[in-house]
């Protein structure tokens, strides 16, 4: 282009000064402007053919201009790169705001019960359902949840778990019969189960392994223990001043906009390859063992080990579990776990290490509270308020985390946070019945919190870290459900360690020296996990023949609506 320009005597004025063609008839030589063009060549034939000047003009003139060109187009990437960030950024949002609804409704019914039994006249036996509806079917369908969104769209996948928890939160508020408030607990427990893994997987296909997604995967994990924590601080708000119904209610609104928000941020789905189908024998398996190990437990807490439900909720899960191993290894084309993934040591190790954490974390929030209910006479709102030291300590921890990560990699940073925790508990162990909140509460919180808050990030990384596109459906709700089993398996052994003890502060006691212990045990077994890579300086990037990875993204930016296409 610069050659044509400079031939045309009408493009140009001529130079002031005269010019000095080059003795080689070279001109300028050309030059690599900022956008990567050439800019600034002007031609030997341009040169020799305007001795008076005209070619060095012409030359220097097209050399300004592509400049200013590739500059133009350098402001425009940037500020295309800003908007790719910027769409990153809402997509975590989004995907956090639903993780906080799912964790949130996991607990914010608990200081609502005596409201709801005196509302709808519920017995003790089905109150404790209004609970255990939600967190048996929570639980039980965590595996399918996240394998449909490898098969039918993240987007599609999303938008349906959240119309099922929003409009069965709706429904469960303007409840008149104690049966309908159960069943539809049992369907925002399906809901979530669906939408859980949606969450996580939309962030592990939107941010590619590196700083980024570790950061992401930080801010998901805040906001989940965020939503765990403030479930008894929101329902008791909620409770006193409005009424136990709108700790169901208020998630229709928010629901109804997380929704409108996906359909503008979350691209549309790929069309699905028709040889991948849904696999119902290993679904159907995975549902039924995990929800009889689940129920079994909870029946533990009201009639014992030996008890007859107990024993067949434990004994029929057991089997059904036994007989999905069978159909996955001999017989499911496309299984409902993947075999590459659970071949992974970071996926096998990594889930073991979760299901214990849960066990730790999970129950802790149960013995707290009724340690400051029952021991130190808080009310409801009171007991709220009581836990607002663990929620912010955690989310600044989980905040860290990422920074901790780069300095001394996830292993090592598993193993260093599950032995503060083990600290936290032992201290919060030594509370007694005239102990106040500062002396027998607050620093223990900030222990254990801070050591919760750093632990699951790595973890989480862990878990997804090498994992296909097309199965990070399957390692989300892999992941969900080895937390959730975990957390009501050592809630339902923890109750039964404090039982033994000999009243209600001893039997507290005992219960935090076992979850010491259990968390020493997340230490130990952390040790088993691959080493840690070294922490990349840039986010890494899926491979071009990946269907998450465009080939015209920048290599170091795929945006939240090119990486899940």
């Amino acid at each position: 282009m610069a050659e044509h320009e400079a031939g045309d005597p009408h493009r140009h004025p001529p130079a002031a000064t005269g010019g000095r063609p080059d003795p080689a008839r070279g001109g300028h030589p050309a030059r690599r402007g900022p956008a990567g063009e050439v800019a600034g060549g002007t031609g030997g034939d341009a040169g020799s053919a305007a001795p008076d000047g005209r070619g060095a003009a012409d030359g220097q003139g097209d050399q300004d201009g592509q400049g200013a060109r590739g500059a133009r187009g350098a402001r425009e990437g940037q500020g295309a790169e800003g908007a790719r960030g910027d769409g990153r950024r809402a997509v975590l949002a989004l995907a956090c705001a639903a993780q906080f609804m799912v964790i949130l409704d996991v607990s914010v019914v608990n200081v609502a019960l005596p409201s709801i039994k005196d509302s709808l006249g519920f017995d003790a036996v089905g109150l404790q359902w209004v609970v255990g509806a939600y967190a048996i079917a929570f639980a039980g369908l965590l595996l399918l949840g996240g394998r449909l969104a490898d098969l039918y769209g993240r987007r599609r996948v999303f938008l349906c778990g959240l119309a099922l928890f929003s409009l069965s939160s709706l429904v469960g508020g303007l409840a008149d019969a104690p049966g309908v408030l159960i069943a539809m607990r049992a369907v925002q427990g399906l809901g979530a189960a669906v939408l859980a893994p949606a969450t996580l997987t939309i962030l592990t296909t939107t941010f590619a392994e590196g700083q980024g997604r570790t950061r992401a995967l930080a801010t998901w994990t805040a906001v989940s223990s965020a939503g765990g924590a403030a479930g008894n601080l929101i329902g008791g708000v909620l409770t006193q001043s409005l009424s136990w119904r709108w700790t169901l209610l208020i998630n229709a609104p928010i629901g109804l906009l997380t929704g409108l928000l996906a359909l503008r941020l979350l691209p549309a789905d790929r069309a699905r390859a028709a040889a991948r189908r849904l696999d119902v024998p290993g679904a159907a398996l995975a549902t039924i063992g995990v929800t009889g190990l689940v129920f079994g437990v909870t029946q533990a807490e009201r009639h014992g080990w030996a008890g007859p439900a107990t024993l067949a909720g434990l004994g029929g899960g057991a089997l059904a579990l036994a007989g999905l191993w069978w159909v996955e290894a001999r017989h499911a084309g496309d299984p409902l776990i993947p075999r590459a993934l659970l071949r992974a040591p970071g996926v096998r190790v990594g889930n073991a290490v979760m299901l214990l954490a849960g066990a730790c974390f999970i129950p802790m929030w149960y013995f707290l509270s009724l340690y400051m209910q029952d021991v130190l006479h808080y009310g409801a709102l009171a007991t709220g308020l009581g836990f607002l030291p663990h929620t912010l300590a955690g989310i600044v921890a989980a905040r860290l985390a990422p920074l901790a990560m780069r300095r001394v990699g996830a292993r090592a940073l598993i193993v260093a946070s599950a032995l503060l925790a083990a600290g936290g508990f032992l201290w919060q162990s030594a509370l007694g019945p005239h102990s106040d909140y500062v002396t027998g509460l607050l620093g223990p919180a900030l222990v254990m919190s801070t050591g919760m808050g750093l632990l699951i990030t790595p973890i989480t990384t862990t878990v997804t870290s090498g994992v296909a596109p097309d199965a990070a459906g399957a390692a989300s709700g892999l992941m969900n459900a080895a937390r959730q089993v975990g957390g009501t398996f050592g809630l339902a052994v923890l109750v039964s360690v404090a039982g033994t003890a000999a009243g209600a502060v001893a039997g507290y006691q005992r219960a935090f020296w076992a979850i010491a212990g259990l968390c020493a045990l997340v230490a130990a077994l952390a040790a088993a996990l691959p080493p840690s890579p070294p922490a990349p300086t840039t986010d890494a990037r899926p491979t071009p023949d990946t269907p998450d990875a465009p080939d015209d993204d920048p290599p170091d930016h795929p945006t939240g609506a090119e990486a899940t296409r």
